[in-house]
């Protein structure tokens, strides 16, 4: 009997301390395995994305303070028979933001560093079957991160808008980016209309200094904001690249500054952009006779369009649009309307109002001028019928340029006419 009783107390003894160890075992072996099911999880979301191949090398899990760590994600665009850089995040920390339990919010915060975001402009302006959109891809990020985001953090960031089909290429970035998005999930300043704060601050091509600030609401389906953005001291010939590709001109010396203001309102967008060049020389592609007629011309554009005291060239192009009316994304809407203003900034355009028959039935003409512009117009006719071009931006834009086309919101007729030239400094 009490052999029996030694027996049973002896097998207690073995379950009290067996059970608790396999428990143990079991966690430990959870904890390490969770980040590679973490990791897994992430890539097969990835996987999913119609026109992209993403990847995360490496998951960090810090349970104590409800974190995880990326390292080495990176998303880029594909093509059959291209692969290119589109996000690039070395190193991604999440987590649970705990001051915001007090409040009865279950909110993350993200600190990225040294990020990377490409825009390649071929490979975002046509959209073809298979190919996923803005929607697509941002979509998955959520995913990744499934508590609403509240606190966003960049150091050392880069954006950089590249065109690979200019000759040469055209690489124009913003490195050394430090942004801050605070209460984005509005769990504080409940009653502001606009209650999420955002600045950034970083070096542009050319060291140029870039500042954006400004408040947002994105609790909204379509966010409101209002936001101010300058980009000073920029040295002009670092952008020869970009303005020869798009206005043909060069420049030998000068100061570029840029400065925007934009704002969101019950899905009605309003805004401008301005381009100032201070203190600029101007050169052209040729010498000789050429050349220097080159240089007249644009000299004499910079004296119409210059404040004289100040030695500055600016115009302002406004932006304007109704968000609510747009088949596409949101965001992919508002990114094509500042891309179509920035462009226009630097294109030269004539009014088109005055064509061949203005001229032709001029009284004051003679017979070998009309002559000649009649043979002039069936020489352009022979050109049109050759190259059945259409505009500039539905070039680049992918559009087909037929009247029965719906019309785009991003076009000429939404930033509330021709742009406006100004002879103030600023």
């Amino acid at each position: 009997m009490a052999t029996r009783e030694k027996k049973k107390r002896r097998a207690y003894r073995k379950k009290r301390y067996t059970i608790p160890i396999i428990i143990i075992v079991l966690l430990i072996a959870f904890r390490i395995y969770l980040p590679t099911l973490v990791k897994n999880r992430i890539n097969k979301v990835l996987a999913n994305i119609p026109g992209y191949y993403g990847y995360v090398e490496d998951v960090d899990i810090a349970l104590y303070r409800g974190a995880y760590v990326l390292n080495g994600f990176y998303l880029n665009k594909v093509t059959k028979e291209t692969e290119v850089d589109f996000l690039d995040f070395p190193k991604t920390d999440i987590s649970i933001e705990w001051k915001s339990l007090f409040k009865g919010k279950i909110v993350s915060e993200i600190d990225m560093y040294d990020p990377t975001v490409i825009y390649v402009f071929e490979d975002q302006q046509q959209q073809t079957p298979g190919e996923a959109d803005v929607e697509d891809w941002t979509q998955a990020l959520k995913d990744i991160v499934p508590i609403d985001i509240n606190n966003f953090e960049v150091y050392r960031g880069t954006v950089a808008f590249v065109q690979l089909q200019a000759d040469p290429n055209i690489d124009v970035n913003i490195h050394d980016i430090r942004l801050t998005a605070k209460n984005l999930r509005n769990v504080v300043d409940k009653e502001r209309a606009l209650p999420s704060p955002i600045t950034a601050t970083g070096v542009s091509i050319g060291g140029g200094n870039m500042n954006l600030n400004g408040n947002l609401n994105l609790l909204k389906q379509i966010p409101d904001m209002d936001l101010a953005f300058s980009l000073e001291e920029v040295d002009a010939t670092a952008l020869n690249e970009f303005t020869r590709h798009y206005a043909g001109l060069d420049f030998d010396k000068g100061t570029f500054a840029l400065y925007s203001e934009v704002a969101i309102a019950d899905s009605y967008l309003k805004g401008y952009i301005k381009p100032l060049f201070i203190d600029t020389k101007l050169i052209g592609e040729d010498d000789g006779f050429l050349g220097v007629l080159w240089e007249g011309f644009v000299g004499l554009f910079k004296f119409i369009l210059k404040n004289q005291r100040t030695d500055t060239v600016a115009t302002r192009v406004p932006i304007e649009g109704d968000l609510s009316k747009v088949d596409a994304g949101v965001w992919t809407t508002v990114l094509r309307i500042f891309e179509n203003a920035w462009l226009r900034a630097f294109r030269g355009e004539v009014d088109d109002d005055i064509n061949y028959e203005d001229a032709l039935n001029d009284p004051n003409l003679s017979r070998e001028e009309k002559r000649a512009l009649r043979k002039q117009r069936r020489e352009e006719r022979r050109e049109e019928r050759k190259n059945d071009t259409t505009g500039f931006f539905d070039k680049i834009f992918g559009g087909d340029g037929d009247e029965g086309d719906e019309e785009d919101p991003t076009d000429d007729g939404w930033f509330g006419g021709e742009e406006d030239k100004t002879d103030d400094g600023q």
